[in-house]
């Protein structure tokens, strides 16, 4: 193997995949990057078995072959690198020399044979769709996935595709996020990825490009220009979500989102650091807030909203108020409710985009 690249383009190559490489692991050949030279340029990939990165950078080619290389020690001599063309050759399976300008460096790898390979994902006839309406939908959803081992189905995000939409839907059984973009062509499926996978494709396509997106058994393929990202599918039925989208809420408040989230910072100060619990009373024109803490002390605020309905008493988790208001793209928002034991909806005022959103969350019990 033997070609000649620029600083830049290797640097950009090798940030693309080197996110995925994991930082521990018991498998040696996982902690390198796999360097093909090929006809098409020179093409980096890297792995840790659940997601797997791979991308084409332009290169000047000599003589083609593949070595896999220490990720993290290619980046740093990279990185250090001075501006100026850069020359690897291999001698024997796994030994690399690396020049530029005057520094040359020898590095040892492992023979590609080693590099475990990507899925077989086939790209004709599955989906297409713009890399800005794929990013939407993460950037605004991804966040409500759980984080615990206890229900792994809910750590991944369902990915419903329709002729006529797609839609994002992540939950950890306290707080949902769901969000729907129109779409065309395609066919229907329903898939669960993982989020790390997601935020990939958030990384690495550019907002114009276009994703093909296709999927196998139990693994899902994207592909833009000459970036391939890999992941592995959770597996199972995901939860009826829609039963727990409540249809019959007849309070609502709208309520400027800053303005809200300020004062549930104020007061999450003062509450309890388990449960970060919050009592909000809604009547009239105003939203009451306050929170009380055996050994710590209470606070109390009260902000101007336009309410309609029936004075209501109703306690949240200040935590999950503030992730959700953040991700609204609105500066007002809109709550409603049922009762204080019934979830709560969450939705953006005069958005002006083809996209619907919203969010739930559950609420507290109000201890007296």
């Amino acid at each position: 193997m033997k070609f000649t690249i620029t600083r830049e383009q290797l640097q950009e190559g090798l940030v693309a995949v080197a996110a995925v490489v994991p930082s521990k692991t018991t498998l040696p050949v996982l902690a390198n990057i796999l360097v093909e030279a090929t006809k098409d340029g020179l093409r980096l990939s890297g792995t840790d078995l659940d997601i797997a990165v791979s991308t084409v950078v332009p290169a000047s080619i000599d003589q083609e072959g593949a070595v896999t290389l220490p990720a993290r020690k290619l980046v740093e001599i990279v990185r250090e690198l001075p501006t100026a063309a850069i020359r690897m050759t291999t001698s024997g399976e796994q030994r690399v020399t690396i020049e530029c300008g005057r520094s040359k460096f020898k590095l040892l790898g492992l023979p590609r044979e080693e590099f475990p390979a990507f899925p077989g994902v086939k790209f004709e006839g599955g989906w297409k769709c713009a890399a800005s309406e794929v990013q939407k939908l993460v950037g605004h959803v991804a966040f409500a996935a759980s984080t615990e081992e206890s229900r792994p189905i809910l750590n991944g995000v369902l990915w419903e595709l329709r002729p006529d939409r797609m839609r994002m839907v992540a939950t950890n059984g306290h707080r949902l996020a769901k969000m729907d973009v129109p779409a065309t062509g395609g066919s229907t499926a329903d898939l669960i990825v993982p989020p790390k996978a997601l935020e990939q494709i958030r990384r690495l396509y550019p907002g114009d490009a276009e994703i093909e997106l296709a999927k196998s058994d139990n693994h899902i393929g994207f592909r833009a220009g000459g970036t391939l990202v890999f992941s592995r599918l959770i597996e199972g039925p995901y939860p009826n979500y829609e039963q727990v989208i409540p249809r019959e809420n007849d309070k609502q408040a709208t309520v400027d989102k800053l303005a809200m989230a300020a004062a549930l910072r104020r007061m999450s100060v003062v509450a309890s650091d388990q449960t970060h619990r919050i009592r909000l009373a809604f009547s009239g024109g105003s939203v009451k807030f306050s929170v009380q803490t055996p050994d710590l002390g209470e606070a109390q605020d009260e902000l101007s909203v336009t309410y309609e309905g029936e004075p209501l008493e109703i306690g949240f988790n200040a935590m999950y108020l503030l992730e959700i208001l953040k991700y609204m793209p609105t500066d007002e928002v809109r709550f409603t409710f049922k009762a204080p034991e019934r979830a709560a909806t969450i939705e953006p005022v005069g958005w002006n985009d083809p996209a619907s959103y919203m969010a739930l969350v559950m609420p507290l019990r109000l201890v007296d």
